[in-house]
């Protein structure tokens, strides 16, 4: 198992397709070298993809994210999700 991918077989991602993982498995290798003002359109592009997630897998999705992560990274993943929650109102 690689280091870079080792994430999507955390057992709290389990219940999720394992196809939606290889779809954010590679958005993740995409996404890789952008800074923060070009991720957020990439993402936004990204999201309007055939495959959904409900919002339980989000969650997972999200905490796994977070693991490991320093308090200030933790906030800025929130506010990355804060941001994007906004612009699909």
């Amino acid at each position: 198992m690689s280091e870079n991918n080792n994430w999507t077989e955390n057992p709290a991602l389990n219940q999720i397709d394992p196809a939606k993982l290889q779809m954010l498995l590679s958005m993740a290798e995409q996404a890789k070298g952008k800074n923060q003002a070009d991720l957020l359109p990439f993402l936004m592009s990204a999201g309007g993809g055939k495959i959904n997630f409900s919002l339980d897998e989000m969650d997972a999705i999200i905490g796994v994210m977070k693991l490991g992560k320093s308090p200030q990274e933790v906030r800025r993943i929130d506010r990355m999700c804060a941001m994007l929650k906004q612009m699909r109102r």
